[in-house]
């Protein structure tokens, strides 16, 4: 009679046991339960919030809960990363991150949050090759002749950017570094204004998206030289790359995919991922990528955790090559 007792207080600690250990894979089996934010951390209309209202009812659907798109600009996307970055690490909170992330890891040393180390990445959702694009004051026709021209002119002209360090900035100058020329660098504050600058012939060239763009080109306002992917645009299959134009190797594609705040249970960051690369995967979400001039990709995580930290390392060494900091601007 006495045992009882003992054997009920054992049975009952046995099976707090058990529920404990089963707890986390029970909860993760209910996620989602409410609305996902999918964070914009720029304005509406850019590519990363393109992307986002794109993918966004697919996620919807697929997930069975909303999934709202929300932008919350400021300081050139640092505003709405850190929000993420300091979210609460449960799946209901996710950046849509570009390229931008990975190069300010180094080039920028104040960051109220760490790139790498305070997020978790889900998936690279797809590359958007930059193209050249020059004044048609310039009697250039395809790449050689430009940089030909350019170095016949050393320092004579100005390209433009979407600002210092950015992702347009670091790519020109790498370009011009492989094709051994030299310009003056004009940054200005976001794409709109530095395609606007060489249709005014304020510089004379500019790495910009090839969608934003093509309407001037097909108006004979711009020159398209060449794209800058590893593979022609299917907007402009006319058009040579860069790295077929004589410069191998020579890549300036943006990226954009989705993180989540660091420790994110795994169990959720491979649902997410899961759904992502399916829906990026059906023909007519695929279609309408490509319409928009990016490449659908879709990586598992580690794929893409591998391409931020890759790239942070290959930038912040371009950078620190040329002096860029940007804790000063």
């Amino acid at each position: 009679m006495k045992r009882r007792p003992f054997i009920k207080a054992l049975g009952a600690a046995t099976f707090a046991g058990i529920a404990g250990g089963i707890a986390p894979t029970f909860a993760q089996s209910t996620y989602p339960n409410r609305p996902i934010r999918l964070i914009v951390p720029l304005a509406p209309g850019g590519g990363s919030d393109s992307i986002a209202r794109i993918l966004a009812p697919h996620l919807s659907e697929r997930l069975g809960q909303t999934v709202i798109v929300e932008n919350k600009p400021g300081a050139s996307g640092i505003t709405g990363t850190d929000f993420v970055a300091k979210a609460p690490a449960d799946g209901y909170t996710i950046l849509t991150a570009f390229s931008t992330h990975s190069m300010s890891a180094e080039l920028l040393k104040r960051l109220p949050y760490d790139p790498i180390k305070d997020f978790s990445a889900i998936s690279l959702v797809v590359q958007s090759p930059l193209v050249l694009l020059v004044h048609p004051s310039l009697p250039v026709n395809n790449f050689a002749e430009f940089v030909a021209y350019v170095k016949a002119n050393p320092n004579k002209l100005n390209y433009s950017s979407s600002g210092l360090g950015s992702a347009p900035h670091l790519m020109t100058e790498q370009l011009n570094i492989m094709a051994n020329i030299d310009a003056k660098h004009i940054p200005y504050k976001g794409a709109a204004p530095a395609m606007l600058a060489v249709l005014q012939n304020e510089v004379q060239y500019s790495l910009v998206n090839i969608f934003t763009s093509l309407s001037q080109v097909k108006a004979g306002k711009l020159k398209l030289i060449a794209t800058g992917g590893l593979k022609r645009s299917p907007l402009a299959p006319e058009i040579p790359t860069i790295d077929e134009s004589g410069l191998k190797g020579y890549d300036s594609a943006v990226w954009y995919g989705f993180l989540a705040p660091a420790k994110t249970p795994p169990g959720i960051i491979e649902l997410l991922n899961r759904e992502i690369v399916s829906i990026i995967q059906r023909p007519e979400v695929s279609k309408i990528i490509i319409e928009g001039g990016n490449d659908p990709v879709g990586t598992s995580a580690q794929a893409f955790s591998s391409v931020i930290s890759t790239e942070a390392n290959k930038w912040g060494n371009l950078g620190r090559k040329l002096g860029i900091s940007l804790d000063n601007n």
